[in-house]
């Protein structure tokens, strides 16, 4: 017969989807790069007859027991998964000693060990705190799940006399009920701690037949494997993104508004401009507008820019020596060259290198072309905003320096020419550059 704990089951797996509906009325933009969606699990702990829930205990000492268990689980949303579970182990317990209020065990039998031969269910996962606004990837998530399935085990129960007595193959109902944490480790790996409550639909887990249905407790640990390409939908920030998108839409608000403004100046410039271009004040020739020699004589030969045609002096061509001592503070600039963390600003470490570049343009006159690179951590356009604004800092502190801010020419190329493979994090770490040269 049924009892009423499996009469709440439905009620228990409506409330998990209920907290999803709530949390999918959030914004979500539309998910763009690919999402790991499968995983499996493999975790071991401890099995223990008593729950936190308290409840009947026909023995009094849990001896505890190992259980080892693993789990292939299917991400739908990232507040919402299913888990299909299946757990081995063993309990154990006596009455060696007094139930925590003192009293004693009067039960026939003084202990026993079961043998969970196998358990197997499915179960609906929901993450309760996976949210942030400026991380669309987070780093830990705490869950609580709820499920059903079977269990199968074999329970063997000692009596005061030292008679043993063996229940074979019996088979009951189970819910599973579950709170834990998951930190991720990598994109493929995530550290898994738990705790779940088994009620079973029987009494005889224990081997002692009484009122009541027994229920069982499995404390773990283990590891998830994200299986697949891309980032992990279970730790995706769907508000994050929204909020990545937002900003981005006003940044080019902003831009459009800009040209817009600077586009309105400029005709009005241009038909100002169209007004004078037919005048010719000195009457060489050439209008005003277009006249570099303004109030020249009259019949004064000139050129098409209206200034009197002179002989070309021989042309000069200025040649620059960059030598081995010279390179190496550049590249003892780019080694040393750190920022905040997703930032342009510099950090003081780099000082000292980038004053040796900025004299070394001073003294030698040299221009110098920084090119900005990002590896392929987030958006095109953020990195290639990220790029450029990191160039465009190295320059303001060299120019504060002293140096000529007409000879030096800054440029970001985003995470378009890296130098290493992006899969690694040393690649990327080298991906992530300002390049100087001298010329």
């Amino acid at each position: 017969m049924k009892t009423q704990l499996f009469k709440s089951l439905p009620i228990a797996i409506a409330a998990l989807f209920i907290g999803t509906n709530v949390k999918a009325q959030e914004p979500m933009s539309p998910i763009k790069p690919m999402f790991k969606t499968w995983s499996i699990g493999v975790n071991a702990g401890l099995l223990s007859p008593f729950s936190p829930f308290g409840g009947k205990e026909d023995f009094s000492n849990s001896l505890g027991g190992l259980g080892y268990g693993l789990y292939l689980k299917k991400q739908v949303t990232p507040y919402f998964s299913f888990r299909l579970d299946g757990l081995r182990g063993t309990l154990r317990a006596n009455n060696s000693q007094p139930y925590r209020d003192g009293s004693v065990n009067n039960s026939p039998y003084s202990s026993y060990r079961t043998e969970i031969n196998y358990s197997a269910s499915l179960s609906a996962v929901i993450n309760m705190f996976n949210w942030s606004m400026f991380k669309q990837q987070n780093g830990a998530q705490v869950y609580a799940s709820a499920g059903g399935g079977f269990v199968h085990y074999t329970t063997t129960a000692i009596t005061k006399t030292n008679a043993t007595s063996t229940r074979p193959e019996i088979n009951n109902l189970v819910v599973p009920v579950g709170l834990g944490v998951k930190f991720r480790l990598s994109e493929s790996v995530n550290l898994d701690l738990g705790a779940t409550v088994n009620f079973v639909d029987g009494p005889e887990v224990d081997g002692y037949a009484t009122n009541g249905n027994d229920r069982y407790t499995y404390v773990h640990g283990g590891l998830e494997f994200a299986l697949g390409k891309g980032q992990q939908l279970a730790f995706f920030s769907p508000t994050a993104a929204t909020y990545d998108e937002a900003i981005a839409a006003r940044n080019v608000a902003n831009a459009l508004k800009s040209d817009l403004d600077a586009q309105k100046s400029e005709n009005a410039k241009l038909r100002s401009e169209m007004n004078d271009l037919l005048k010719d004040t000195d009457g060489d020739g050439v209008a005003d507008k277009l006249d570099k020699c303004a109030g020249t004589p009259a019949g004064t030969v000139v050129d098409g820019s209206g200034c009197p045609i002179k002989i070309p002096a021989p042309q000069i061509t200025e040649r620059v020596i960059i030598t081995e001592a010279d390179r190496k503070v550049v590249a003892d600039a780019i080694t040393n060259l750190e920022f905040d963390l997703g930032k342009a600003t510099i950090r003081a470490k780099s000082y000292a290198t980038l004053n040796r570049v900025a004299s070394l343009l001073m003294e030698k006159n040299f221009s110098l072309k920084l090119a900005g690179h990002t590896d392929n951590t987030g958006s095109d356009q953020l990195n290639m905003r990220l790029s450029k604004d990191r160039a465009e800092s190295v320059k303001a502190y060299l120019v504060s320096q002293g140096a000529n801010a007409s000879r030096i020419e800054a440029i970001g190329f985003g995470e378009g020419q890296p130098i290493a493979t992006n899969n690694t994090l040393e690649g990327r770490q080298q991906n992530r550059r300002v390049e100087f040269t001298l010329y």
